[in-house]
């Protein structure tokens, strides 16, 4: 695909506007898209080199959102409203870091910081290849018990942020989280992203796509997201991260897991998952979402794992045999 749309011409600096100039707009002439990494129904995401960004001088490698030439005003609207979240929000070390954004002309660019690890799904797929076939050059760098509790420990942190900004983010996953060079995860996707202010909760009212595996039962039911539906959608994420990137419910379809979740049946713990962790999840779990601790209790609890000497995530006993990855299965996020 040729991206010369996303390649506009310069724009003359004279026009004087009325209204003050938005601090966030950035001129499309700085920037040089590269490569596409990562993609979406509607959504892609580019590797972009940007001059004089940030405060720095000079080139830097960002990441630059934006919609692909089907998408519907509805998409658009997401967008900007994506960008209205992270405008709002100020920098925290475990989310992904809006730097600018080109919304003066089609089409609407979102200028984010470039993590280069990619998403922590994928990455922590990767790493069981390592574990089988990495020992041979030695020096390996095997992910370990503790980098896994430690990887939840930061996307509670992240998450901690964004409620406290009376964010809730609906669709936190693994595929949603982005790790650095440095092993830093940081939450990212705001698409489904909804700032509720004092309400706290937000009734969905459009469809889509939805992270099925993911969602609490009133979320599911009834429509109903809040923070406590995304504490629910961080246990699964501590479930995904314990099995190495799996998809949650094996052996299970869509239809199966909403049925059962409402019958109270959760994610089984992972064999080489100790008890004190999976007691985490479970509580995460809880049917009632009052019941649920809030994020800053989760990062409390995964604190204190961190703080002993135990490896909770018995990698040694990791059984390969029994978690499989659902490739793709019909219009649901995975």
């Amino acid at each position: 695909m040729d991206n010369n749309h996303l390649q506009l011409s310069e724009e003359t600096s004279i026009n004087e506007k009325e209204e003050p100039a938005d601090e966030w707009e950035f001129p499309r002439h700085r920037l040089r898209i590269f490569n596409i990494v990562g993609e979406g129904a509607f959504g892609q995401v580019w590797r972009a080199n940007a001059i004089d960004i940030d405060g720095k001088k000079g080139e830097s490698t960002v990441a630059v959102k934006t919609l692909k030439e089907n998408a519907s005003e509805k998409e658009k609207s997401d967008l900007l409203q994506e960008l209205a979240v992270m405008k709002g929000l100020g920098a925290h070390p475990h989310v992904v870091r809006l730097l600018a954004c080109c919304t003066e002309k089609e089409p609407t660019l979102v200028i984010m910081e470039f993590v280069s690890l990619g998403k922590l799904q994928q990455f922590l797929r990767d790493s069981r290849a390592e574990r089988h076939y990495g020992n041979t050059h030695g020096g390996s760098k095997f992910l370990t018990s503790r980098d896994l509790t430690h990887f939840a420990f930061q996307v509670a942190r992240g998450m901690e942020f964004l409620s406290s900004n009376g964010i809730i983010h609906r669709d936190l996953a693994a595929r949603n989280i982005l790790i650095t060079e440095e092993r830093t995860c940081k939450v990212a996707d705001f698409g489904f992203a909804r700032d509720v202010g004092g309400t706290h909760v937000y009734e969905r009212k459009s469809d889509g796509r939805l992270p099925i595996r993911w969602m609490a039962p009133e979320s599911l039911y009834d429509d109903i997201f809040s923070v406590k539906s995304d504490v629910w959608s961080f246990g699964v994420l501590l479930w995904e991260v314990v099995t190495l990137g799996s998809t949650p419910y094996p052996g299970l379809s869509a239809g199966d897991v909403m049925r059962k979740v409402r019958g109270g049946h959760r994610l089984e713990k992972p064999e080489h998952c100790r008890r004190e962790l999976y007691n985490i999840m479970y509580y995460c779990w809880e049917a009632e979402p009052s019941a649920r601790p809030d994020f800053e209790e989760v990062v409390a609890l995964l604190e204190r794992l961190l703080c002993t000497e135990t490896d909770y995530i018995e990698l040694e006993r990791f059984p390969d045999h029994s978690y499989y990855n659902v490739q793709h299965l019909d219009g649901e996020k995975l």
